[in-house]
C-alpha cells in the first residue's frame, strides 16, 4: 500500500457545498463518466500510438470488425493483448475445457455445483409464464414466451478471473432454455487461460468459449467474425470499453445495460461494527474501479469506518488498486438522519445497497432506487456475487432508478398471439372503424369491412 495515510473524501450535509460535492460524485459514476483504470489508459496509448479517447478506441474497433471480420478481432488480439492467435486457434478447444476440468480443484466444483442450484432455484421460481385470455364469442389472446437463440457472455480477465461471471450469466440463460451460449474472454491467464473459468465452463455444458475480450469481443460477437457467428444478445461486465462497444452495437443485438464502475452504498447508524462495514466498501473498491460510500447519521461511526478502512485496507492482495479506487471513488456521507439517508439513496440509485443496522424495516420501505439491496449485519455483499441465487450483473452510474439486475427472463422474448372468430370481428368492428377514420388510415377500416360485408 502507498505510505500515505487514506485520504478519503468526507461530505457533511450540513455544510455548504455538499450537493456540489454529490453531483461531482454521481457524474464520476455515471455511464458518461471515462472511467478507466491507468493500466487502461496506458495500453491505448501503447496499441494506438496516441491518447485516443475511449469512445474513440471502441468505435474504431467496432467499424473495423464490422467490415474486416475475423482479421481485425486477430490484429487487435495482438496489438492490445498480445495475444498470436489465427482464426482456428480463436475457439478453445473441447479437450481443454475437460482437462481444465479434471485439473479444476474438487473443493471448487463442488461449490459450482452449489452456487448452480442455488442460482436455477431462484431464477427458475421468477420465469414469465404464458398468458391467455378467452371471450365467449371466441377470441382468443395470448403473451407468450420463448426463449432467445444464441447468447452471448462477456467474462472479464483483465487483473482477476471470474468464474463467477460464468454462474451469474449462464445458468440463468440456461433457466430461460436458451440452446446456444457463447462465452468470450481475453487471453489472459485470467481469462481463457485460467484454469477455473474454463472448468466452470465445462461443468455448465459450455462448449463455445473464444479467446477474445474488450471491445473485439463484443463487436464480433454482434456481427460475426470468423468461427464466431453472431449471437441475439450480449451481457455480462466489462469495463469502460466493453460498456461502450455494447453501447455502440446494440440495436445490431440486445444488450444486458451500460456498465460502469462497480458500487456500494452502506446504511450505517450506532449498531453497525465497523469493521463490518469497512470490508464491505473494501469489496467493492478492490474491483479497481469501484465506488464504496458510506451514509451514516452517526458521526463516531463515520470516524471508526475511517479508521478500520486505513487499517484493512494494508492487507489487502490489491492495496494499491484498493486505496486508489477509495481515494477516486469512495466518500463517507455524514446526513442528519434516516430519512435523510434514504433520501440521498435514493437519489445516487446505487448497484449495492447494504442497509447495515438492527432495524431494517423502516428503511426498507423508504428505498426505491437500488439494484440488489442487503439487509442486517449478516449479509455481505459477497453473497449476491458469488451464491445467493439473483445474478451480480446490477444496473451502475444511478440507472437503478429505472433497470433491474439481470435476470432469466431477460433471455426470454415475449410475443402476443392474437385469434379472432367471426362473431368476435364483428362485435369490435365499429371501433376499429372509428379509429381508422380519426387517423385517415382507409385500408385499415377496409381490412376490417370486407370481412362484414
Amino acid at each position: 500500500m502507498a505510505s500515505e495515510a487514506l485520504d478519503i473524501q468526507r461530505i457533511d450535509t450540513r455544510s455548504a457545498d455538499w450537493v456540489d460535492r454529490i453531483d461531482q460524485l454521481r457524474e464520476k459514476l455515471s455511464p458518461r463518466g471515462d472511467v478507466v483504470s491507468e493500466a487502461g489508459q496506458q495500453r491505448t496509448v501503447e496499441g494506438f500510438g496516441e491518447p485516443l479517447s475511449p469512445q474513440q478506441v471502441v468505435e474504431r474497433i467496432c467499424r473495423d470488425v464490422r467490415e474486416q471480420g475475423v482479421e481485425a478481432v486477430l490484429q487487435y488480439g495482438r496489438q492490445l493483448d498480445g495475444a498470436e492467435l489465427t482464426a482456428e486457434t480463436l475457439r478453445v478447444p473441447s479437450d481443454m475445457l475437460a482437462t481444465a476440468h479434471q485439473h479444476a480443484d474438487a473443493e471448487f466444483l463442488q461449490a459450482v455445483r452449489r452456487i448452480r442450484a442455488n442460482v436455477l432455484e431462484f431464477q427458475t421460481a421468477l420465469l414469465q409464464q404464458d398468458v391467455e385470455v378467452r371471450r365467449a364469442d371466441g377470441t382468443r389472446l395470448q403473451q407468450r414466451y420463448l426463449p432467445l437463440r444464441r447468447v452471448g457472455i462477456c467474462v472479464p480477465g483483465g487483473a482477476a478471473a471470474y468464474p463467477s461471471t460464468v454462474l451469474m450469466t449462464a445458468v440463468l440463460a440456461q433457466a430461460a432454455g436458451v440452446a446456444e451460449i457463447v462465452v468470450v474472454a481475453p487471453p489472459t491467464e485470467f481469462g481463457a487461460n485460467n484454469t477455473d473459468v474454463l472448468a466452470t465452463c465445462h461443468e455448465l455444458g459450455i462448449e463455445e468459449v473464444y479467446r477474445v475480450g474488450g471491445a473485439q469481443a463484443v463487436s464480433a460477437l454482434a456481427y460475426g467474425a470468423g468461427p464466431i457467428t453472431r449471437v441475439d444478445k450480449i451481457v455480462g461486465p466489462g469495463n469502460l470499453f466493453v460498456a461502450l462497444a455494447k453501447k455502440w452495437v446494440y440495436g445490431e443485438v440486445d444488450i444486458d445495460a451500460i456498465a460502469g464502475p462497480s458500487e456500494v452504498v452502506v446504511i450505517a447508524d450506532g449498531s453497525t461494527r465497523p469493521d463490518y462495514t469497512a470490508a464491505d466498501m473494501l469489496a467493492q473498491a478492490e474491483h479497481a474501479p469501484g465506488a464504496s460510500l458510506l451514509i451514516t447519521w452517526d458521526e463516531r461511526q463515520r470516524d471508526a469506518v475511517a479508521a478500520e478502512l486505513e487499517r484493512q485496507v494494508a492487507s489487502l492482495s490489491r492495496s494499491d488498486l484498493t486505496l486508489q479506487s477509495l481515494e477516486s471513488f469512495g466518500a463517507l456521507i455524514l446526513v442528519r438522519d434516516a430519512e435523510e439517508a434514504c433520501r440521498l439513496t435514493n437519489l445516487i440509485a446505487p448497484e449495492h445497497l447494504h442497509i447495515a443496522v438492527d432495524d431494517t424495516g423502516p428503511l426498507l420501505a423508504r428505498i426505491e432506487s437500488a439494484g440488489a439491496i442487503f439487509l442486517g449485519h449478516h449479509s455481505p455483499v459477497a453473497l449476491g456475487d458469488y451464491v445467493a441465487g439473483p445474478s451480480h450483473v446490477l444496473p451502475t452510474g444511478g440507472t437503478a432508478r429505472w433497470a433491474a439486475g439481470l435476470s432469466a427472463n431477460d433471455f426470454l422474448r415475449g410475443g402476443s398471439i392474437i385469434e379472432y372468430s367471426s362473431a368476435g370481428l364483428a362485435e369490435v368492428a365499429e371501433d376499429v372503424r372509428l379509429m381508422a377514420d380519426k387517423e385517415g388510415l382507409t385500408a385499415h377500416r377496409g381490412s376490417v369491412d370486407i370481412r362484414c360485408s
